[in-house]
């Protein structure tokens, strides 16, 4: 636990730093474009995140996973860079689809499509999720903070740069744009330090022919990755397409202000899946005092937000974004509710169970996207927001519920093919 309490401090550093950053960057992109530039920026930027959070698989996990044996993670890392590889091929058809057809459903000017098209290419080369899992592995989470400190900076100064010397959508795309691969460059690196990564062992044969289940676990896994774009990056693109470029702008401010909270659960996640698939029988208790410490904390975000919020708006975005205050609001409370559920869903991933995460999480967010269009047409923005908080709450319920119903669930290292269980890595 203490090792789970110090590894979650240094990925919580890393955020620190990239949420006081992010104030930075929005504030001058809000500014700088308008409610209705900072529309199509948003759409862009939500295009390429869509892209790349649909075709990305999470291969953090499996190196987490297979990676433990006492061979090492050779073979898993291998996998993980051939699904990569998989990623960017699929990823680039998926953009090219989107964006092709991009004005029949969203408001995006035509002088904006090649650059979107771009952004998005350059978002799915900059996966990242390999090399995050190889310092995962090993526990580096302090270089894996450093890694992720990259991002934030290099937005920070584009956007700086871009008001001085583009202040247009162009812009402030190409410094986001420079971000992600900055940030991947860094992973690799820092990653290749730790790690010797054989070129030679990219496969996508090994692994399964090892392990059995491997692919109904990377297809679950990918399928409750896509889901989380989905339920933040997909809702910005509908919001969009049905209430136009300032909805979309709107929306975009209001999560990331709001949903800060989500970012957090993810981080937790991140952190406790690990433990979790070293921990056997302890667990249970871990993802408990872990989701209590999460309430208590969204408890307090979601205060902060409710007093402070509407100061914060006006501070950040301008006296033009104050309308979306209560959107914030909404989504901090969806944020919270995540924070909770984020150690109950890492329980039931490492546990083998990615499937059942899956489709527990899928119903409220399929949900969420057939009432968006009415519930806009109810209270506009405000609107969008509950279908978000109800979709969130709803899937942290039927977590907790799968969870009761499970008589046991036993988390267990999986020994290597030829040879008795690998320890865990040490302390």
């Amino acid at each position: 636990m203490q090792r789970l309490i110090r590894n979650i401090g240094w990925l919580l550093t890393g955020r620190g730093l990239n949420a006081i950053l992010s104030l930075v960057y929005l504030a001058l992109a809000t500014r700088t474009l308008g409610l209705d530039g900072f529309g199509y920026f948003a759409i862009i930027v939500a295009l390429g995140q869509t892209v790349t959070g649909i075709a990305n698989f999470q291969t953090w996990q499996f190196v987490v996973r297979w990676g433990a044996a006492k061979e090492g993670p050779g073979e898993a890392t291998g996998f993980a860079i051939a699904l990569d590889l998989v990623s960017v091929a699929v990823g680039t058809v998926l953009a090219a689809i989107l964006v092709y057809t991009a004005q029949l459903w969203l408001p995006l000017p035509t002088d904006l499509l090649w650059l979107t098209f771009g952004y998005c290419i350059v978002s799915l080369l900059a996966i990242r999720t390999t090399p995050t899992g190889l310092l995962r592995l090993r526990f580096k989470y302090a270089l894996a903070t450093g890694a992720d400190a990259v991002q934030p900076i290099v937005r920070a100064a584009g956007a700086v740069l871009a008001v001085m010397f583009m202040p247009t959508v162009t812009g402030f795309i190409l410094a986001w744009a420079a971000a992600e691969i900055a940030v991947a460059a860094a992973y690799w690196i820092i990653a290749a330090r730790q790690e010797r990564i054989d070129l030679s062992q990219i496969s996508l044969r090994n692994i399964p022919r090892d392990h059995p289940d491997a692919w109904r676990f990377v297809l679950s896994t990918n399928m409750s990755g896509s889901l989380l774009i989905a339920g933040k990056q997909v809702m910005i693109l509908l919001v969009g397409a049905i209430g136009g470029e300032a909805y979309a702008g709107g929306f975009r401010v209001a999560s990331q202000l709001g949903q800060a909270l989500v970012q957090l659960a993810q981080t937790v996640s991140k952190a406790i899946y690990p433990e979790l698939v070293h921990a056997k029988d302890a667990a249970h208790d871990i993802a408990r005092r872990m989701a209590n410490i999460a309430l208590i904390g969204g408890v307090l975000a979601v205060l902060f937000a409710l007093f402070f919020g509407r100061w914060g708006l006006v501070m950040v975005a301008g006296e033009e974004f104050r309308v979306v205050y209560w959107a914030m609001v909404i989504l901090a409370i969806a944020g919270a509710i995540e924070m909770v559920g984020a150690s109950l869903e890492s329980l039931l991933v490492s546990a083998g169970r990615a499937g059942t995460a899956f489709l527990v999480r899928a119903g409220p967010t399929l949900l969420s996207f057939v009432l968006l269009s009415t519930a806009m047409e109810w209270n506009g923005l405000k609107g969008a927001a509950f279908t978000v908080m109800g979709a969130s709450a709803l899937s942290v319920i039927g977590f907790w519920v799968t969870i009761l119903s499970l008589q046991q669930i036993k988390i267990t290292v999986e020994p290597p093919a030829d040879g008795p269980p690998a320890p865990p890595p040490p302390q």
